[in-house]
């Protein structure tokens, strides 16, 4: 297809998106390369429908302090882990998606050396995080990128979402982290990071952690 419309000079309101139908797989990439990776805006492709998403401005804080969380967790109990942040998972022709933070956990020690992330020759991240998300055509990418455990924190509230091999069924327990009130546990602790600064809760949570 030939875009009417210069995409990159789109400019979206803080909490918006834009569907776009029809649009090619090689269009889509190609969108990738002109908006480049400085950019506000975040993309999710599935079977031809593109979606375009401005996060709002309050997005980024509660996703930085999921990362944290997690990455204080698996420090305390003795795991590696590989932080692939916003890369975009593709699935050629597909879909394709960008998380807003994606972790390899099990597979942390394939992942070490990796630079280029290629799904054709690498397992999909084993946690995506996603902050505000409402997109029916991210979850559909997701599908098809076949990544075993989503978590989702919009309203100051975190729903866990494990693919069955078909599709994700939401969950109260996480798989990464069974032993764990994952669900209840995120939206506290990030509830007292705006209480207490970030540094506290995280020690606090060290300290609980290891008793």
């Amino acid at each position: 297809m030939t875009f009417t419309v210069s995409l990159p000079r789109i400019q979206l309101a803080p909490g918006s998106q834009l569907t776009i139908p029809n649009v090619s797989w090689e269009d889509f990439i190609n969108l990738l390369e002109d908006l480049g990776e400085k950019r506000r805006t975040r993309l999710a492709y599935y079977q031809g429908q593109l979606e375009i998403m401005a996060p709002l401005a309050l997005h980024e804080k509660p996703n930085r302090l999921i990362t944290d969380i997690i990455k204080t967790i698996l420090e305390c109990q003795g795991r590696d882990w590989e932080d692939y942040g916003s890369t975009t998972l593709k699935r050629p022709k597909l879909a394709g998606i960008e998380p807003d933070t994606c972790f390899y956990i099990q597979n942390a020690a394939r992942m070490r050396e990796g630079k280029n992330l290629d799904l054709s020759q690498s397992p999909p991240p084993d946690l995506a995080i996603e902050c505000d998300l409402t997109s029916k055509t991210a979850i559909q990418a997701y599908g098809v990128i076949q990544v075993p455990e989503i978590w989702i924190y919009a309203k100051e509230k975190l729903t866990i979402y494990l693919y069955d091999g078909q599709d994700y069924q939401e969950s109260q327990q996480s798989q990464i982290f069974p032993d764990l009130p994952i669900a209840t546990m995120i939206p506290q602790l990030i509830q007292t990071a705006y209480r207490i600064g970030t540094r506290q809760m995280l020690a606090e949570l060290k300290t609980q952690l290891k008793t």
